[in-house]
């Protein structure tokens, strides 16, 4: 029997291969790769201390095709050839850096214009999806509320419908792009309590009554995220996206997509906090050995790789099964839970590999560990999303 080679312990090593991926992905992949290590790289530090990114930036990804992939040609966009590995690697490959300063910014119209292109009038294709493509104008999907994170049938937000216009009043929070949307993907309440009364309006955020602000504290360093209020806002009935009323199903299954992605997201980070944590042990010398050799690190790192490999394969499989025409809520659910103990358990232990070293520049471990929370509350909490595959299990 031949001899192989150990794989390599890099970010890319640390990637269980997918038989699920072709050809025609990888290329998307070094298109990717290109982009960020040609218009991100060199930046990422500067803008992480600024805690903000040029707008430029936009144009920049619209005219490399990347912010347009899988949308319509005629939109602007590269085509609607994708699927849900694309979008999967869009997030590993920005979040292969392990800053959240630009992937947000970029990736939320992938959730906020499907439900306007499919439900939008002519109109608003021509006025919000085209120049949104283009890098020209902005949009955020403001859903989240500041009473009710993940529980949705709970949002308060009123849209009351007075002759051609609705009057909305409430406000959201944990917005990304808020600082700078143009325009507002936003979740409000045109019926009764429940997921039934909800509906999807645009709003464009130079109404009057529409104020936002940044969101201080334990965050994300982008100071882009805010909140948003709405006071006595008038908005014209041709600005409902969709069906009156029936907005949760459209929530639904971008609230699918967001998940994937924020999984795509968290094992992307993971990744690169554990190969850095590898590096770093290869070289760093203690008790007149490397710190690897050390029978108790050797363990710790084992032990991460381990849970990476669990989780990519929770992953392959539920991408697999949601390409056959699946949507196994409860596994997706429970896939998200995995993938974010699987980065708080691996930034701690990296961090422990480093010790002083995280905290002395040159490596991401240290941020990722900050940032690490966010994404076991965003796209649904762990606690929600326990019940909910409780629920959809039959307990």
């Amino acid at each position: 029997m031949a001899d192989h080679a150990p794989p390599a312990m890099d970010f890319d090593g640390l990637r269980p291969p997918s038989p699920f991926m072709t050809p025609a992905h990888e290329a998307w992949r070094s298109r990717l790769r290109g982009f960020v290590d040609g218009y991100i790289a060199p930046h990422l530090d500067q803008w992480d201390a600024a805690s903000d990114f040029p707008d430029s930036l936009y144009k920049d990804a619209a005219r490399e095709g990347i912010s347009g992939m899988g949308f319509r040609e005629d939109l602007g966009g590269t085509g609607e050839n994708i699927d849900l590995w694309d979008r999967i690697i869009f997030a590993e490959e920005f979040f292969r850096m392990g800053s959240g300063v630009v992937f947000a910014d970029l990736a939320t119209p992938w959730i906020a214009l499907p439900p306007i292109i499919n439900g939008g009038t002519p109109e608003m294709l021509d006025r919000v999806a085209r120049p949104v493509l283009a890098g020209e104008r902005k949009i955020a999907f403001a859903v989240t509320e500041p009473g009710g994170g993940s529980d949705v049938s709970g949002f308060t937000t009123t849209a009351e419908r007075k002759g051609d216009v609705f009057i909305v009043n409430g406000g959201k929070t944990l917005i990304s792009g808020a600082m700078k949307a143009d325009y507002l993907l936003t979740a409000v309440r045109t019926g009764g309590p429940g997921m039934g009364g909800l509906s999807m309006l645009l709003i464009e955020t130079d109404r009057p009554g529409v104020t936002r602000g940044p969101l201080p504290g334990l965050q994300w360093y982008n100071r882009n995220n805010g909140w948003l209020n709405f006071d006595n806002v008038e908005v014209p009935v041709t600005n409902l996206v969709g069906v009156e009323n029936r907005g949760f199903a459209g929530l639904a299954s971008q609230f699918n997509i967001e998940r994937f992605s924020g999984i795509a997201a968290t094992l992307a980070m993971t990744r690169t906090c554990v190969a850095e944590a590898i590096a770093f042990a290869r070289e760093r010398q203690t008790f007149g050995k490397r710190l690897i050799d050390h029978q108790v690190m050797r363990h710790k790192i084992v032990d991460m790789v381990q849970r990476i490999k669990v989780a990519y394969a929770m992953l392959d499989i539920l991408v697999w099964r949601f390409g056959r025409g699946e949507v196994p809520v409860a596994d997706l659910a429970l896939l998200k839970v995995q993938a974010t103990t699987t980065l708080e358990h691996c930034a701690r232990e990296s961090l422990q590999v480093l010790g002083g070293r995280a905290y002395t520049g040159g490596n991401r471990v240290e941020r990722i560990y900050r940032e690490a929370r966010i994404f076991v509350i965003g796209g649904g909490s762990e606690e929600i999303l326990r019940d909910l595959a409780a629920k959809q299990m039959g307990f």
